[in-house]
């Protein structure tokens, strides 16, 4: 029997001691056996995980003399707490559940370190995502910085509990638990006989024959659409009661609320309720990239929905006490990006400096068809070191404005595309929010319409939300500060934060569950990220 063999033997009969006497005290063997898992650890190549983990058990263990943590009590908690994982979108698998609870029952030597492990990463995934946020180039994460997951776990199992030490891992935004409660509902759903298949339909409106009037009342009735004790339908009729319950379904879906059951409504209520339970799980991993905000005003967008939502946080039930439509980004062509920045202050009557991107190509064309094309848009030519030039499209204005001599900026007035107030957040990519004079497009079901900024459908009620509080700001003074005049800048007595975020499965203040088109097609990019992360 060799050396090498003899020490391991040893080390496993000092773990497995340990192991089924809690609160023993730690044996030389399992000390040094922990502490050279610990330093493998250290020694490791880093992973793609959105955090460094290389050093968490030496400063976990390090402290306590690399004694085995967990009781066989505490354990069992543990384990219980990570099967559970799935109430977040999370899945058991990921953290070895089943295989832990083998080693666990077995004495195997190394489950004190891979349950430490475990449940480290399962508090770090909480708090930040399972992989790198669209919000943070660089790695590891810094709001691991603030969250330590070493020392929550150390605080819990000391005794502040395991399932506190999970709470306090879980985002604070308002959304994230809502968003749960609907995931563990649509799981329910999910978990209901199949549904028949509706049967197909091209354009029927209230009134008319539809031979899956039946099977449409029953699937309004379970995706709450219609009320579960809606009265049974005249055999084929699709009635205004049904048609009723289809614009409610929807209204949730981002379709046009027209209570007419046509092409895209049929697509969307065929959706298999499995995906429709994935895409709440990709919101919840979305939410968890998001910063802890502290109590205030904050701004939030959700750019698939088409929805902005302005939260007062740290307040009574954190609710949104103002809902609205926006306009976001073309796909493809001027998508919105991700980003978190700070409302700093108000333009009233804003001039609209054109983007050189939008200057050379869209209108330089336009102004050789019609030189008269910016006087009659209300826009003129600006040095670009400062002073007005006017409006005319002669060659040489023209060639300066191809050289970059000149910009091209659109007055205040009624043909401002910014309307009369902008809400200006500086950042690198000069994205804001802002009124605007085409109001008819957010009647549109979809709305990815502008070249990145986001237009945003009551700027009266915005103004006043992230206005209040300062003196002389009401809503009569903001109208009035509306009113065609000069450009006036007002600034915030304090920033607010403004959140752009992508999730294609919400839930709005109403508790009513949201799903969106995925206009930017970004679930299949999270999808293989998340893929990438488990192998």
């Amino acid at each position: 029997m060799n050396t090498r063999f003899l020490k391991l033997l040893a080390f496993a009969a000092a773990m497995a001691f340990c192991l089924a006497t809690p609160g023993a005290a730690a044996q030389p063997g399992a000390a040094a056996g922990i502490r050279s898992i610990a330093a493998e650890s250290l020694a490791a190549t880093p992973t793609a995980r959105p955090y460094d983990e290389r050093d968490w058990l030496q400063r976990f263990y390090a402290p306590r003399a690399y004694a085995p943590a967990w009781s066989e009590h505490q354990a069992n908690l543990a384990l219980a707490l990570l099967q559970g994982a799935a109430v977040h979108g999370l899945s058991p698998e990921e953290y070895g559940a089943d295989a832990l609870r083998t080693r666990l029952d077995s004495g195997d030597p190394r489950f004190d370190t891979t349950m430490t492990r475990a449940m480290l990463h399962y508090l770090a995934d909480l708090r930040v995502g399972r992989v790198r946020s669209e919000y943070h180039t660089a790695l590891p994460d810094p709001r691991l910085k603030q969250f330590d997951p070493v020392e929550q776990l150390r605080a819990a199992l000391d005794g502040g509990g395991l399932a506190a030490a999970i709470q306090a891992s879980e985002p604070a935004f308002p959304f994230y638990a809502r968003v749960k409660d609907a995931l563990a509902h649509y799981r329910q759903l999910a978990d209901e006989p199949q549904q028949d298949i509706l049967p197909s339909a091209k354009k029927i409106k209230a009134g008319e024959p539809y031979r899956g009037a039946a099977q449409l009342r029953v699937r309004l009735m379970l995706l709450g659409d219609l009320p579960t004790d809606a009265a049974p339908v005249p055999d084929k009729l699709y009635t205004p009661e049904l048609a009723e319950g289809v614009r409610q379904f929807q209204l949730r879906h981002g379709l046009e609320e027209d209570g007419v059951l046509g092409k895209e409504t049929m697509a969307a209520l065929s959706v298999p309720l499995p995906r429709r339970v994935r895409q709440l799980e990709l919101t919840l991993e979305r939410l968890r990239w998001l910063p802890l905000f502290g109590p205030g005003r904050l701004i939030a967008v959700n750019l698939p929905a088409y929805r902005l939502w302005a939260l007062q946080l740290g307040g009574p039930g954190q609710e949104a006490p103002l809902e609205m439509r926006v306009i976001v980004g073309t796909a493809v062509k001027t998508e919105t990006p991700l980003f978190i920045g700070q409302m700093r202050y108000l333009e009233f009557n804003p001039y609209w400096n054109v983007p050189r991107s939008i200057a050379l190509g869209e209108i330089l064309p336009k102004l050789m068809r019609n030189r008269a094309w910016l006087a009659e848009n209300d826009m003129e030519l600006v040095a670009a070191e400062g002073g007005q030039q006017g409006s005319n499209a002669g060659d040489d204005a023209l060639a300066d404005l191809r050289a970059g001599k000149v910009r091209i900026r659109q007055r205040p007035g009624p043909q401002n595309a910014l309307g009369a107030v902008k809400f200006a957040m500086p950042n690198p990519m000069n994205i804001y929010l802002h009124s605007t004079s085409q109001r008819e497009l957010f009647a549109r079901s979809r709305r990815d319409l502008s070249h990145g900024c986001i237009r945003v459908e009551k700027p009266l009620d915005l103004a006043h939300f992230v206005l209040g509080g300062q003196p002389g700001w009401t809503f009569d003074s903001i109208e009035m500060a509306m009113e065609p005049g000069p450009m006036r800048k007002v600034s915030l007595a304090a920033p607010v934060p403004v959140v752009l975020f992508y999730a294609t499965a919400m839930v709005d203040r109403e508790g009513r569950v949201l799903f969106s088109r995925d206009v930017y097609q970004r679930d299949p990019l999270l999808e293989a990220a998340l893929q990438a992360h488990r192998e």
